[in-house]
């Protein structure tokens, strides 16, 4: 096997890798679950999520992420037996996105990491929510390369994304497929369509993260957290 070393650029999944995803949904859903007196484990309720998410981004491909929060958040209500969802409901659940907090490790090891790489984003969101995010919890940190879901009118895992992404990163860095390391949490959106189009992968596995997993777990490196990547690499450049 090669090295992380070997490798010139991290293309990133955000959320769910450097965003607690799970967290920032949670916290958007409690004054409505609080008021309901809904009784349910985060396991139930990110099920229920995800499976919205999921059907509404096959649905409309197009839409902007915070929009599609929007759109889902009614249904999502109704699931979960929440009070009806009123406009300004749908609004809030589909800003928060913008507001949901980086994992602690996350900043730290991005600068670690990109005294060595070309460090991309490849995110499911749109470009306003994901520079609310960077100004926020991920204290504007200077990525060299930001692609969004909006930005190439699919989401993951579209083969479509990771394609764009190869592409902007040739035209921008000349930089190839093989010197390009997916670096995500969720098999669903990143490690299972990465292979399909001859990336290498890092599972930075986020232990506990219920949505994004799959039965058969594909990657070429594994760490807990990002953090532990950054000491693999530093440890592997001594």
């Amino acid at each position: 096997m090669s090295k992380l070393s070997d490798y010139r650029l991290l293309s990133f999944d955000v959320y769910g890798t450097l965003v607690n995803w799970e967290a920032g949904i949670l916290s958007a859903l409690e004054p409505a679950l609080s008021k309901a007196n809904a009784k349910y484990t985060p396991e139930q309720i990110l099920t229920v999520y995800q499976a919205l998410e999921s059907s509404q981004q096959t649905i409309t491909p197009d839409m902007p992420y915070s929009q599609l929060l929007a759109t889902i958040y009614p249904l999502l209500a109704q699931n979960l037996k929440l009070p009806i969802a009123t406009e300004e409901d749908c609004r809030r659940f589909g800003d928060s996105v913008g507001h949901w907090p980086a994992f602690s490790d996350t900043v730290d090891a991005l600068r670690r990491l990109s005294k060595h790489y070309k460090l991309v984003v490849l995110s499911n969101v749109d470009r306003d929510s994901f520079a609310k995010t960077n100004a926020g919890s991920l204290q504007n940190f200077p990525f060299d390369m930001i692609i969004t879901a909006q930005d190439i009118g699919s989401y993951k895992p579209n083969l479509r994304n990771f394609e764009y992404m190869l592409e902007a990163v040739k035209k921008e860095f000349g930089i190839e497929r093989d010197q390009v390391l997916q670096t995500a949490q969720s098999q669903f959106h990143d490690h299972h369509p990465a292979k399909k189009v001859g990336l290498k992968t890092a599972w930075i596995v986020r232990p506990g993260a219920i949505m994004g997993n799959l039965g058969e777990e594909i990657y070429d490196w594994k760490f807990n957290t990002l953090g532990e990547m950054a000491d693999a690499l530093e440890k592997e450049t001594k």
